[in-house]
């Protein structure tokens, strides 16, 4: 990172420090899902950017990360700063599961991908009828009462957007810490060429699954996240297909395999989803699916006119280089 990049992203970092001093409510929240969806596009970008494995179905490891850190905390008092270690180890293993089966069975490319879908499906479908998770009834998480709970992560909109800023800010680092690892450069060996990597000694099946197991286990954490901002869980939401492209999307927008491309992607889909919103409530039109129309627009339009993404092209511009890192 250059001089000039290492300024500039401590001026953005400053920026969203401050940013709940003069936000209200509202704003608040938007940067809150801003930052959210930067960093679980930051963890779908780890196994997909670096290592080249197309995942479809990563709300699975949202969900199971949401499930099991709120199933800890209503059942047992668990408080989440312990249970997201149960949740990550839980969406490792699932991970790490769906890697094996994969891997060991030739399944690569886009076959890979819908293996990925059809995990998501069935836990879908299956938590649908856990009782102990709370079935389609849902699952709720008791809200704190006056002053909050900052232990077990009850608290004022402030508090979780603080969290979620150094969740984001603690992934788009390890995300160039692990790019430039000894791991990393097997990932981009692996991404390129896996013959060619194979052929100078690099093992691909650990290497894949490494990269299965971290992106799961991160993504799980936003998952943690998501349970205790928004109180509520239900499977049809969690380990819907239209979350997990919601998770791909900054990435894609952003730039795959460069480090801060997610971020933008989301700095650039959420505010303008807000906007559409806005829009539309303002117009009295009701058009439902429109939001999902738009995300596809943007999306073709970012393939033909930007295929590399967003953030290669503005770090040419800021002149920071290449942007691919």
């Amino acid at each position: 990172m250059n001089a000039r990049a290492a300024v500039l992203l401590a001026l953005f970092a400053g920026a969203l420090a401050v940013a709940p001093l003069v936000a209200d409510r509202y704003v608040l929240s938007v940067l809150t899902t801003v930052l959210w969806f930067a960093y679980l596009g930051q963890a779908w970008n780890v196994m997909m950017g670096f290592a080249g494995l197309l995942s479809l179905g990563h709300a699975l490891y949202v969900g199971l990360g949401a499930y099991v850190s709120a199933a800890l905390f209503v059942h047992f008092g668990i408080g989440p700063w312990l249970g997201l270690w149960a949740a990550m180890l839980a969406a490792g293993a699932a991970g790490a599961f769906i890697g094996v089966l994969g891997f060991r069975f030739g399944v690569r490319g886009v076959h890979f991908a819908l293996l990925t879908i059809a995990f998501s499906e069935v836990a879908r479908i299956s938590f649908d009828h856990m009782a102990w998770f709370g079935g389609s009834g849902g699952l709720f998480i008791p809200v704190a009462a006056d002053g909050g709970d900052p232990l077990n992560l009850r608290g004022s909109p402030t508090l979780f957007y603080y969290v979620i800023l150094v969740l984001a800010l603690g992934a788009l680092a390890l995300a160039r810490l692990l790019l430039h690892s000894r791991l990393g450069y097997r990932w981009l060996a692996i991404r390129e060429d896996p013959e060619a990597a194979e052929a100078v000694g690099v093992d691909l099946f650990t290497a894949r699954i490494a990269a299965v197991v971290v992106s799961a286990a991160l993504t799980a954490l936003g998952g943690v996240f998501q349970a205790f901002y928004f109180s509520s869980l239900f499977p049809e939401q969690v380990f819907s297909m239209g979350r997990s492209i919601e998770i791909i999307l900054p990435a894609i927008i952003g730039g795959i395999g460069t480090v801060f491309g997610p971020v933008l992607g989301a700095v650039i889909l959420t505010p303008l989803g807000e906007v559409l919103a806005w829009a539309l409530e303002v117009s009295g039109l009701d058009l439902p699916g429109l939001k999902q129309l738009f995300y596809g627009v943007a999306l073709v339009v970012i393939v033909v006119y930007r295929p590399d993404g967003v953030w290669p092209w503005l770090a040419r511009r800021l002149g920071l280089g290449a942007g691919d890192r």
